[in-house]
């Protein structure tokens, strides 16, 4: 039988090259929320203490709830960190990508202090940020500040959708967190539109676009 692939985790690495080539303070920064129909875009933002680095930082998908949580709290104790959110509207206007870099840039803007160097998950980095970022592709399965930035974000933007899921009942967000599964679209269909989706997807388009049955 051919040898397991080593499992990936996310280490130091990334941190300490941007160390050596003079940065002091790195930001790691990660997304949650470009597939949903409905709620925010959320970013954070992570500057890791390298003398406190909490043990067990992962890509936040392969976390379980009350790991992210256990992780999230010695995060919010230990480092500098921000979270930014961009509304539905911005979104719609914006298109998600450049909402999502929008919400990057402003958790940036939240932290204590600016960072040197901002470490970002994925393939692209945010113009206002191009002369001091780095593009990491699955960067959350491979870099700590970037793991850590996308354990806060999926919390506060999961916790937010848990309240909204209180003021729109029935469309399962306290579950779902709003991405499109089957009873999710099930109750667009049969409840309709609340403010929190997302026009511009097309799910919600269509359903927006759809004829009446009306008589003229």
């Amino acid at each position: 039988m051919p040898a397991q692939a080593a499992r990936i985790c996310p280490d130091y690495a990334y941190e300490l090259d941007a160390r050596l080539a003079g940065a002091r303070r790195i930001a790691g920064v990660d997304e949650a929320g470009r597939g949903p129909l409905a709620g925010p875009v959320t970013a954070a933002a992570v500057v890791l203490d390298p003398h406190h680095l909490p043990e067990g930082l992962n890509d936040s998908k392969k976390l379980s709830a009350r790991r992210r949580e256990r992780l999230a709290a010695e995060i919010r104790d230990t480092a500098d960190w921000a979270v930014a959110h961009v509304t539905v509207e911005e979104i719609d206007r914006l298109n998600i990508h450049h909402a999502a870099h929008l919400a990057m840039c402003r958790a940036v803007d939240g932290l204590r202090a600016p960072p040197c160097r901002v470490l970002i998950d994925g393939n692209a980095v945010p113009a206002p940020l191009k002369d001091r970022a780095l593009a990491v592709v699955k960067g959350d399965s491979l870099c700590l500040s970037i793991a850590a930035a996308s354990i806060l974000a999926k919390i506060e933007r999961d916790k937010l959708m848990v309240d909204l899921a209180q003021q729109f009942p029935g469309y399962g967000w306290e579950k779902n967190a709003g991405y499109p599964t089957a009873a999710h679209k099930h109750a667009l269909m049969t409840l309709g539109l609340t403010p929190y989706h997302r026009r511009s997807f097309k799910p919600v388009h269509n359903i927006l676009c759809k004829p009446t049955n009306a008589k003229p």
